[in-house]
């Protein structure tokens, strides 16, 4: 494997020393360039109170392209397809190198705090949010509990 980027050492360390708070990220020792996230769910978020396992990859071409992340952890939410991939701007059109791992998990984080229906990954669970919030809220609530037990 190609020597990792002086950058994404230094993310590494930052991620390590000056972690955030409610988000846990560690590189696998097999491979620097594989991350092995926990998110907690946001308080007064329908996810409070749940552990949320994320991976999270950076690509060769890395910081030029965002990182690949998804959810392992099955959630009911209209920006999250049943696979886990995540419908977020700044991991798709709104990338930046200046951007770092860090500013996308404290993106992740905010995105699970506040739902976005108008901008789905899955139409099904928005449709949900937007005709029934309060039923989607429960229901998001109930998948939190059943499957991201902290």
């Amino acid at each position: 494997m190609a020597s990792l980027t002086r950058r994404i050492q230094k993310e590494t360390e930052r991620l390590t020393n000056d972690p955030v708070i409610g988000i846990s990220a560690h590189a696998d020792p097999a491979n620097p360039r594989y991350f092995h996230i926990q998110i907690a769910g946001p308080v007064s978020s329908p996810y409070e109170g749940g552990l949320f396992e994320l991976e999270l990859f950076l690509p060769d071409d890395y910081p030029m392209c965002p990182p690949k992340v998804r959810f392992l952890t099955k959630i009911y939410h209209p920006n999250v397809d049943r696979l886990g991939r995540i419908c977020l701007d700044v991991l798709k059109d709104k990338w930046s190198p200046a951007l770092q791992i860090r500013s996308v998990l404290l993106s992740i984080q905010a995105l699970m705090s506040c739902p976005n229906p108008d901008d789905p990954l899955d139409p099904q669970i928005a449709r949900h949010w937007k005709e029934d919030e309060t039923g989607a809220i429960r229901m998001a609530t109930e998948w939190c509990r059943q499957y991201a037990r902290g």
